[in-house]
């Protein structure tokens, strides 16, 4: 029931005004009504930090991803009556709207190339691709911090794990940022954009087969000898749609992380002296700020399958809740004026990256390539000026980041 307290305050994720700039909203819910119905989704939203993270720990059955873990509008506006039932095996959708066995399964499957030591392996040549790309950009003067640095950098990256030819990076880097856009009061359907990526990875997945997928492109190789627990394999197409965790969110959001951090850090000069006065060790702990800082994810989505209590509220099955992990990394209760950038912030918690189950999967690689992307950067540009006028933070239901911060950089000898 909606309390008086209610009626001067709405939230909807899809709303034009919060799509625009979310966090104002975000504040209200976690002082006000930090567990929200939107009654035209039938979904409620949990915004405090420790509620998000002891909902996201509980991997039970309570909750399940059976209609994605970002819905769009068009799959939220139907309510349903009861538990959702699980998606069909075949043809096998994403694999994040499963759990276990079949999410751990396939997860597994092609984890390898992102387990923390062979990441680590990758070092070297994530600092060669940011050298590369900066002994482009430098002599150009003015060029897109998001785009023409990160954002070729990490989709490079991905093209590499995936088994693309590097040249594709900007391709593949176009491809994502248009299958992010959203339009207000629908969100974004990622489903209408899956053709655009899999047009990429469905002929790696057919190579690959034809060549015997002997695990020497562990990915996809491994999501072509994986097997369900009914003895069946995954199509080509399927096998493809498993690739899109790394595909998309490889590509996104590292640039936009460190695009905006390192924006931050250029608009207050005596935390960018504190870390540059010792790159190796002070990148490590400015990474973990930016993460919490300049994430763009704002939400996830589960379908509650029996009942829950939040706040003296019971969620129904078939219900929605959906986490605010965005409100959850500026929640007063965990961070110390969170609404500040402070590089050096003690950080004991971080939800950026999800918790649980369904937590990154290329969490590893993603701060192994801020903290090299960050440094390589500072190392190399001792001074550099964002046009702010011209950064470009386009309206989103979800990946509210920084695409595009033009810089004008001035390097030694000019």
């Amino acid at each position: 029931m909606r309390s008086e307290a209610m009626q001067d305050f709405s939230y909807d994720p899809f709303d034009p005004a919060v799509m625009a700039d979310p966090f104002p909203h975000y504040r209200v819910l976690r002082d006000r009504h930090p567990l929200y119905y939107v009654e035209k989704w039938d979904t409620y939203a949990v915004s405090r930090f420790a509620d998000v993270w002891d909902v996201l720990e509980i991997n039970d059955g309570t909750f399940v991803a059976s209609e994605g873990t970002l819905p769009a509008a068009t799959v939220l506006a139907h309510h349903n009556d009861g538990p959702v039932p699980d998606p069909p095996v075949h043809p096998m959708p994403f694999h994040a709207n499963f759990d276990n066995p079949i999410y751990g399964g396939v997860r597994g499957a092609h984890s390898k190339p992102l387990r923390p030591r062979n990441v680590a392996g990758l070092a070297d040549r994530i600092r060669e691709l940011a050298n590369e790309r900066l002994d482009v950009l430098l002599p150009q003067g003015n060029f897109d911090l998001t785009q023409d640095y990160g954002g070729v950098v990490a989709a490079s990256m991905v093209c590499h794990l995936v088994g693309l030819p590097d040249e594709l990076a900007p391709d593949v880097l176009a491809t994502v940022n248009a299958g992010s856009l959203a339009k207000p009061g629908d969100g974004v359907n990622t489903a209408n954009a899956r053709p655009g990526y899999l047009e990429y990875l469905t002929p790696i997945v057919v190579r690959r087969r034809a060549e015997g997928a002997d695990g020497s492109q562990p990915i996809v190789d491994g999501l072509i000898n994986y097997r369900l627990p009914d003895g069946s394999a995954l199509s080509d197409t399927e096998a493809a749609t498993q690739m899109l965790g790394v595909f998309i969110g490889g590509t996104e959001t590292v640039p936009k992380i460190v695009a905006h951090g390192l924006w931050e850090l250029s608009q207050r000069p005596d935390q960018l002296a504190a870390v540059r006065a010792d790159l190796e060790s002070n990148v490590a702990v400015a990474r973990e700020e930016m993460i919490r800082f300049c994430a763009p994810a704002q939400w996830f989505a589960r379908t509650v399958r029996t009942p829950f209590t939040l706040h003296g509220t019971t969620i129904e099955p078939g219900q929605r809740i959906i986490t605010l992990l965005a409100s959850a990394s500026r929640d007063e209760r965990e961070y110390a004026d969170p609404d500040e950038f402070i590089w050096n912030r003690p950080i004991e918690r971080l939800l950026a990256f999800g918790r649980g189950q369904h937590f990154c999967l290329g969490v590893h690689l993603a701060r192994l390539e801020i903290g090299i992307l960050v440094a390589e950067w500072l190392k190399r540009v001792p001074e550099f000026r964002v046009d702010t006028e011209a950064a470009w933070r386009p309206p989103s239901s979800f990946q509210w980041g920084w695409n595009n911060i033009p810089v004008t950089v001035q390097t030694g000898g000019h």
